[in-house]
C-alpha cells in the first residue's frame, strides 16, 4: 500500500489563537514555507483526514490530483481488511491539531443510539447518525473542563458562591447536600436536578446574578485578595469572552483540568466538557454531532443535554487518560481508548538515533511530525519522502516505514490509527 505526504486543511475559527501564536500556524509555516501566516487571523484547527469540509490533498506526483477521501474510496484495501469491513470502506477517524485562545462551548457528544435519533429529528443540527468520542493530548499546557466534579466540591461552591446557589435554588441545593451520605444513584439524581435548574434558568436572572458575581470577584481581585477558592480568575476570563452566558457558571459543576504536554483526556459519549485554552492534538470519530448548552453562539439544545449527560462525579485526576508504554518499542506510548474508531500513538525518539522503524499496523494511519527532520522510506518506494516539523504522512495498512534522521535532534511524532 502506498505511503505519501498530505497537504492538510486549516480551519480559521474565531476561537483559535492568532497568527504565529498558534501551534497550528507554526506547524503549517514549518511544513510549507510558501504558506503566509496572517498575524491578524485565527488559526484554530489543522484537519488531517477525509472530512467533507476538510479533505486532505495528496502530495505525490504519481497520484493524479486527488483528495485523500477520493483515493481511499478507490483503494479501500489500503485501510486494512478489518477497518474496511467494519467502517464501510472509510477512514473512521479525523486527526487534528487545535490551538485554542477562547473557550469552546459547554458540550457533550451523543452515543450512537441517541445520534441516530437526533439525526432523524433535527438533521440541520445533528448532520449524521454517528457517535463522536474524542481524545485530546496536550502539546502545550492545555486547560479544559471535563466531567462532573465530586459532589462535595459542588456543595462547597454552593456555600461560597451565593449567586450560584440562587440559580440552583434552595430545594435542589439541599437535595444535593443531603445526597452526600447516600448511594451513588441518589447523588446522580440530585446532581442532575441541580444542573438542570441552572441550565434552564431565565436569561435575565442569569445575567443579573453573573453581573453580581463578576462585580464581587473584580472588587476582591482589585483589593489583592485570592479568589482561587471560587475559580475567580477563570470566571472573569469566561465572562469577558461570553458576557452574560450561563456557561460561565458551569465551572462550579465541572472538573478543571490543566494537562501538561503528553497528558490526555478522553471524552466518551455523554461526558460534559469544554476546551478552554492551549494547543493539543485531537482524534475523534467521524461525526459532527455536538450537543451544546453554553459559551457559544451556535445552536443550543439544553433539554437534550440535561437529559443525556452522565451524572457520575469523579475527581479531576480520574479524568486523565494515561497511555501505555509499548513492550517492543521504548520510544512508543499508546493512547488506546475504549472505542473501536481510533487509537493515537506518540513517538519520542532521541536525536542520537540514526533511524527509527515505525510499527507495522494492519490499519491505515496518519502520522504528524511535531518535532524533527527525517526522510521516510519504504521497501517498495523508489524515493524517500522528506518530512520536517508540521509534515503529515499517510501510511497504508501493513506498510514498513523507516524514518532516517537528517538532523540530530529529538523526534516528537503522533500517529492516528484504528486498532481493531
Amino acid at each position: 500500500m502506498p505511503v505519501f505526504p498530505l497537504s492538510c486543511v486549516v480551519q480559521q475559527y474565531a476561537w483559535g489563537k492568532m497568527g504565529s501564536n498558534s501551534e497550528v500556524a507554526r506547524l503549517l509555516a514549518s511544513s510549507d514555507p510558501r504558506a503566509g501566516i496572517s498575524e491578524d487571523k485565527p488559526y484554530a484547527e489543522l484537519w488531517m483526514g477525509t472530512h467533507p469540509r476538510g479533505d486532505a490533498k495528496i502530495l505525490d506526483n504519481r497520484i493524479s490530483q486527488k483528495t485523500l477521501g477520493q483515493w481511499i474510496a478507490e483503494n479501500q484495501d489500503c485501510l486494512g481488511s478489518k477497518v474496511k469491513d467494519t467502517f464501510n470502506g472509510k477512514l473512521p477517524f479525523l486527526f487534528k491539531v487545535l490551538s485554542v485562545e477562547t473557550a469552546l462551548s459547554i458540550q457533550a457528544h451523543p452515543n450512537k443510539e441517541l445520534a441516530e435519533k437526533l439525526h432523524l429529528q433535527a438533521p440541520q443540527h445533528y448532520p449524521d447518525a454517528n457517535h463522536k468520542p474524542e481524545m485530546a493530548i496536550a502539546l502545550t499546557s492545555f486547560q479544559g473542563l471535563c466531567g462532573f466534579r465530586p459532589a462535595e466540591e459542588i456543595v462547597t461552591f454552593l456555600m461560597k458562591v451565593p449567586e450560584f446557589h440562587f440559580l440552583i435554588g434552595d430545594n435542589a441545593a439541599t437535595q444535593l447536600k443531603q445526597s452526600l451520605s447516600r448511594d451513588s444513584q441518589t447523588v446522580a439524581s440530585a446532581l442532575k436536578n441541580c444542573f438542570s435548574h441552572l441550565m434552564k434558568s431565565e436569561k435575565k436572572v442569569v445575567v443579573e446574578q453573573l453581573n453580581l458575581l463578576v462585580k464581587r470577584i473584580s472588587q476582591q481581585v482589585a483589593a489583592g485578595n485570592n479568589v482561587e477558592d471560587i475559580c475567580g480568575e477563570l470566571l472573569l476570563q469566561l465572562h469577558q469572552q461570553y458576557p452574560g452566558d450561563i456557561g460561565c457558571f458551569a465551572i462550579y459543576f465541572l472538573n478543571l483540568l490543566t494537562l501538561k504536554p503528553g497528558e490526555a483526556m478522553f471524552l466518551e459519549a455523554n461526558v460534559p466538557h469544554a476546551y478552554l485554552k492551549g494547543d493539543c492534538v485531537e482524534c475523534m470519530a467521524c461525526s459532527d454531532n455536538t450537543v451544546r448548552a453554553g459559551l457559544t453562539s451556535k445552536f443550543i439544545d439544553v433539554p437534550t443535554l440535561c437529559e443525556m449527560l452522565s451524572y457520575t462525579p469523579s475527581p479531576s485526576k480520574e479524568r486523565l487518560f494515561p497511555p501505555t508504554q509499548s513492550q517492543e518499542d521504548p520510544y512508543l506510548s499508546i493512547y488506546d481508548p475504549p472505542v473501536p474508531d481510533f487509537t493515537v500513538m506518540k513517538m519520542q525518539v532521541p536525536g542520537s538515533t540514526t533511524e527509527y522503524k515505525v510499527l507495522v499496523l494492519d490499519s491505515a494511519s496518519i502520522l504528524l511530525m511535531v518535532q524533527g527532520t527525517v526522510t521516510a522510506s519504504t521497501p517498495k518506494a523508489q524515493a524517500a519522502v522528506p518530512l520536517q516539523r508540521g509534515g503529515v504522512l499517510f501510511i497504508g495498512a501493513n506498510e514498513n516505514v523507516t524514518l532516517k534522521l537528517t538532523v540530530p535532534e529529538d523526534l516528537l511524532i503522533f500517529r492516528a490509527c484504528c486498532l481493531l
